[in-house]
C-alpha cells in the first residue's frame, strides 16, 4: 500500500484499487483461459508479499487460494465479479500492510467456512489452528439463529477471539475496506447502513489499533457514502489547491535548512490531509470553506530528545501559534500515537502545521499493532508497546463477561472506543477516559477495590462531587474510605457503591463494577426486575459457553413450563437465587431446542 499516495488515496482513485482492478481483469481471463504462472492471479500477492517478508512461503499462499477459489466457484459477488476477487483483494490489502502469511492464507478462506461447505475442521487439518482461530473469529453468526442479536453478537465473538490473537480484527479491517471500496454496487439504503456501521464501530477499531493507513481509506469512503454533497465540495477543493505543493516546497527548504542550522539529522515531507480529516475540522469549527491548512511532517533520525531539538528549530524560525502545541510524545494517545503537534506562521503569514516525531514514531504512526507483524524484529525489541496498546482490549474482555446483554454489549464497546475521550492526571500517572467521565469512572480505572470504597475527590486541588465531570488535563486524587481528607464529613454517608453512581459515569467498566457489587451482595432495594435481568444474564453467559444463543424467548417460556414454574419470570428469579443452576437450564434447554419436530 503506498502511504503517501496523498490526496487520490480517496474513493475510486487509491494506487491499491488501481491494482485492484487489474486484479481483478487478469483473475477473469484467468478463469476462462488459464494460460501460465504470469497470469496466475496470486502473482500479484505473493510479489507484494515478498516485498515486504522475503522468506515468506508463497506455496501455502497459493494452496490456500486454490482452495478458497474451489470452494467459491460458481458464486458472484453483487458487482457481478467472481467471489473470489473478494478474498483476493482482502489478502492484497494485507500484504501492502505487511502482515503475515498465515494473515493472508486466513484472508483468503475468511468467507470459506461462512459462504460455502469448507469446514472449519477441514481448514484447520489443510491449515492449522492458527488460520483456523482467524477465520472463525471474523466468521458471521447466522441471522436465523440469533436473529436481530447476530450482529452484535458477531462482533462479540471477534473481540473475544481478538484476546486470543488481535490479527482477526486487521483481517476484519481489510474485510470492510474492500466492501467499502466496492459498496457502489449496493442499493441505496445498504450503502448507508454499512458506511454508518463502519463509522460507528470498525472506524473506531482501527483508530484504537492504530492503523492509520487503513482508517483515512475508510473513513474517506465514510464521507463518500455518507455525506456525498460534502465529499464533492472538498475534492472540488483540493483540486484547485493541488496539496498546496508550490507553497509546501518552499516550507520544506527552509524546514530543512533550520534543521540543519541547529544540527538535528532529519527530512521533512509534505502530509497532505485526506478528505475526512478535512470535513470533520471544517465542520468543528464552522468554517464556510474547507478548512485545510499546509502540513507537514518532520522525522528526526535520533533520539526521542531530538523531536525537542527540531520543535526548537522550528519555532526559531517560526513564530508559533498559541494554543496549538500539543506533547504526544510525553503523554501518548490510547493508541499509543507519539509526535509533536504545532501550527506556526510560516512563509507569506500562512498558518502551518508541523508534525515531528521519530523513525520508529512514524512507522507506529502508519501501522498501528500491525507494525509488530511488518517489522518482527523491531517488534521483538519493543514487546511491552505491543502489550501496551492492546490494555483496551483486555479492559473490553474484562467487562465482557458481565454484559450477556448483545445490544448493552454493542453500545458499550461504541462508548469504549469513542473517539472524544480525555486524558487526566492521577497520582502522577496519565489515565485515559471517555469524555464525560467522573471521579467514579477514575476510580474504577484505578482498580475495583478503589472504586468500591472511593468516598471523595479532589480536583485540581479543590474537592468536588463525585458526579463532576473531568475535563482534559485535569489533576484528580482519589480518596477511598480509609484515606478520607479531613476536611470531609466522616458521617456524611457508609462507604460503598451507591445505585445513583449509574445514572453519572461514564465508561462501561465502572458500570459493570457497580452492577457486580449490587448483585453479588443482594444489596436493599434488589428488586424482583433486578433478579430477573441478572438471572436471564447468567443464562446469557452460560449459553455462549455452549456457543448458542437465542432469538427470542420462546424456549425459555416453554422450559419454564415444563420444570413447573408458573411464568418465565420466576424460573429467571430461581437461578438468580442459585436454586436452580444457570449450566442445568441450558442444557435442558439444548435438549428442547434440538429435539424440536421440524
Amino acid at each position: 500500500m503506498d502511504l503517501d499516495a496523498g490526496r487520490d488515496a480517496a474513493i475510486g482513485r487509491p494506487l491499491s484499487r488501481r491494482a485492484e482492478v487489474n486484479l481483478t481483469r487478469r483473475l477473469r481471463s484467468w478463469l476462462s483461459a488459464w494460460s501460465g504462472p504470469e497470469d496466475d492471479p496470486v502473482t500479484t500477492l505473493v510479489r507484494t508479499h515478498r516485498a515486504v517478508h522475503s522468506s515468506a512461503d508463497a506455496a501455502t499462499l497459493r494452496r490456500g487460494y486454490a482452495i478458497a477459489e474451489s470452494a467459491h466457484r460458481g458464486q458472484m459477488r453483487k458487482s457481478g465479479d467472481p467471489y473470489i476477487t473478494h478474498p483476493l483483494a482482502v489478502a492484497q490489502i494485507l500484504a501492502e500492510l505487511g502482515m503475515d502469511t498465515i494473515t493472508l492464507v486466513a484472508a483468503l478462506l475468511h468467507d470459506t467456512v461462512e459462504d460455502t461447505d469448507y469446514t472449519l475442521q477441514a481448514l484447520e487439518d489443510d491449515f492449522g489452528p492458527e488460520v483456523a482461530l482467524l477465520v472463525d473469529g471474523v466468521t458471521k453468526f447466522d441471522k436465523v439463529f440469533y436473529g436481530a442479536d447476530a450482529e452484535a453478537e458477531t462482533i462479540r465473538k471477534m473481540i473475544l477471539a481478538a484476546g486470543k490473537d488481535v490479527r482477526v480484527l486487521i483481517i476484519k479491517l481489510a474485510d470492510r475496506l474492500h466492501n467499502m471500496r466496492t459498496l457502489d454496487a449496493r442499493s441505496a439504503k445498504s450503502r448507508a447502513r454499512i458506511a454508518g456501521a463502519t463509522l460507528d464501530v470498525l472506524v473506531p477499531l482501527c483508530d484504537r489499533l492504530g492503523v492509520q493507513a487503513l482508517k483515512r481509506e475508510l473513513e474517506d469512503a465514510v464521507l463518500f457514502h455518507l455525506e456525498p454533497e460534502a465529499y464533492q465540495h472538498i475534492d472540488g477543493h483540493v483540486r484547485v489547491h493541488g496539496g498546496w505543493v508550490t507553497y509546501l516546497s518552499t516550507v520544506v527548504g527552509q524546514a530543512r535548512a533550520a534543521l540543519r542550522r541547529n544540527k538535528v539529522a532529519g527530512d521533512v515531507v509534505p502530509r497532505p490531509r485526506h478528505y475526512y480529516s478535512i470535513w470533520k475540522d471544517t465542520v468543528a469549527g464552522g468554517y464556510p470553506e474547507p478548512y485545510d491548512p499546509p502540513r507537514v511532517v518532520i522525522v528526526v533520525d535520533g533520539p526521542d530528545t531530538d523531536c525537542y531539538a527540531a520543535l526548537g528549530a522550528v519555532h526559531g524560525l517560526w513564530r508559533p501559534v498559541a494554543g496549538r502545541f500539543k506533547d504526544f510524545i510525553a503523554s501518548p494517545k490510547n493508541n499509543l500515537y507519539r509526535s509533536l503537534h504545532t501550527t506556526v506562521i510560516g512563509p507569506d503569514d500562512r498558518s502551518v502545521e508541523v508534525l515531528i516525531r521519530t523513525e520508529g514514531m512514524h512507522r507506529a504512526a502508519e501501522y498501528g499493532i500491525a507494525v509488530n507483524f511488518r517489522f518482527p524484529k523491531l517488534a521483538e525489541r519493543d514487546d511491552r508497546a505491543a502489550a501496551d496498546q492492546l490494555a483496551w482490549l483486555r479492559r473490553v474482555l474484562d467487562w465482557e463477561q458481565e454484559t450477556p446483554d448483545p445490544a448493552q454489549f454493542l453500545e458499550s464497546l461504541r462508548c469504549d472506543l469513542a473517539e472524544t475521550q480525555i486524558q487526566v492526571f492521577c497520582d502522577g500517572n496519565a489515565v485515559v477516559l471517555p469524555s464525560g467521565s467522573t471521579p467514579v469512572d477514575l476510580a474504577y480505572e484505578l482498580g475495583r477495590e478503589v472504586g468500591d470504597h472511593c468516598v471523595a475527590a479532589r480536583i485540581n486541588g479543590r474537592l468536588a462531587p463525585l458526579s463532576s465531570t473531568l475535563a482534559e488535563g485535569d489533576v484528580v486524587d482519589i480518596f477511598a474510605t480509609d484515606d478520607r481528607p479531613s476536611e470531609f464529613d466522616l458521617d456524611a454517608e457508609p462507604p460503598g457503591p451507591r445505585r445513583e453512581w449509574l445514572g453519572f459515569v461514564k465508561s462501561p467498566h465502572a458500570q459493570m463494577q457497580i452492577n457486580r457489587f449490587f448483585a453479588e451482595r443482594q444489596a436493599p432495594g434488589m428488586t424482583i426486575a433486578d433478579k430477573v435481568r441478572l438471572g436471564r444474564a447468567a443464562i446469557g453467559l452460560a449459553l455462549r459457553r455452549h456457543s448458542r444463543g437465542l432469538a427470542s424467548d420462546l424456549p425459555l417460556r416453554r422450559l419454564a413450563e415444563e420444570l413447573g414454574y408458573p411464568d418465565l419470570e420466576t424460573m429467571l428469579v430461581a437461578v438468580f437465587d442459585r436454586k436452580l443452576a444457570p449450566d442445568t437450564v441450558v442444557e435442558q434447554l439444548i435438549t428442547l431446542v434440538d429435539q424440536r419436530p421440524e
